[in-house]
């Protein structure tokens, strides 16, 4: 992901478009996602965030992301069930997960194709197709 400028009054405004009251926690933690646009998880999150109000709890943080994804501002990434990341890049793409270096890189959804997708249940639409490949070095 490309890194833009994002300040703290961006993070305000995000927030407000879209219906979330902008604490000074949540404000930190927009700009912690939004400010790096790196895939994080939420112990990250909670780190960046410390570093300015320690006061920050986990609870806060946990559920602010929670909210975040629910308003569609983060994607949640799950490599597997013990490691969930979020994301601030809402465009469609894929991942690219090394295994060795828990390094996350987004893949545009433009080069991969699914095919062969059952057919859903009656009334059910599909909201998305969430890739991850894993990789690792190459054995010698």
């Amino acid at each position: 992901m490309k890194k833009l400028p994002f300040s703290r009054n961006d993070a305000r405004e995000l927030l407000r478009r879209n219906g979330i009251n902008p604490t000074h926690q949540r404000i930190e933690i927009a700009h912690a996602l939004y400010s790096r646009c790196e895939h994080m998880s939420a112990d990250q999150v909670m780190a960046i965030v410390n570093e300015r109000h320690p006061e920050t709890s986990k609870a806060t943080v946990y559920n602010t992301l929670n909210l975040f994804a629910e308003k569609k501002l983060v994607r949640e990434v799950v490599i597997d069930p013990s490691k969930l990341f979020y994301d601030p890049n809402m465009s469609d793409h894929h991942h690219l997960f090394d295994v060795t270096t828990g390094q996350i890189t987004d893949i545009d959804a433009a080069n991969i194709s699914v095919a062969g997708l059952p057919a859903l249940p009656d009334g059910m639409i599909a909201e998305g197709v969430d890739i991850v490949v894993r990789v690792r070095p190459q054995a010698a």
